[in-house]
């Protein structure tokens, strides 16, 4: 897959980190670092624009090493970004540590996965099937 991209950052490309990474790692591109404190969130700047193609997403997911180290993550994770967007690829941080994290520029902030999407197709009904689980709703498959 091929995705179009403008570069207004002062980094280089998102790029993926091993050769097997599904996510590719996405840089802060800040003209000054962002103080987070404790539960408080942030809108953080990338300076990408991209074009998906149509058919696709790109999830903004949180990177693993900063929520297990610092508490920091993507608070609508994943985050979507659709196909027909054009504006910049921003990152909603939240800091939900008891310690206040400070964002640098080029920092690692997130990372960004691809992923194919189909839209659904309403089909109005007045019964559904039925199933073992029924109406069982949150945790009602869990261990019991």
């Amino acid at each position: 897959m091929k995705v179009k991209i403008i570069n207004k950052s002062k980094h280089t490309l998102p790029s993926y980190e091993t050769k097997s990474s599904a996510g590719l790692d996405v840089r802060a591109n800040i003209d000054s670092s962002i103080e987070l404190k404790p539960l408080e969130r942030v809108l953080v700047k990338t300076g990408l624009f991209m074009e998906i193609p149509v058919g696709y997403e790109c999830q903004v997911r949180p990177r693993s090493g900063l929520a297990l180290k610092k508490g920091i993550s993507v608070l609508n994770s994943p985050g979507t970004i659709d196909a027909d967007y054009r504006g910049e690829v921003g990152v909603i941080l939240i800091n939900l540590s008891n310690e206040t994290f400070v964002v640098q520029d080029g920092e690692r902030i997130a990372q960004l996965v691809f992923a194919k999407v189909k839209q659904a197709k309403w089909i109005k009904v007045d019964v559904l099937s039925d199933t073992d689980r029924g109406e069982g709703g949150f945790g009602s498959t869990g261990v019991k």
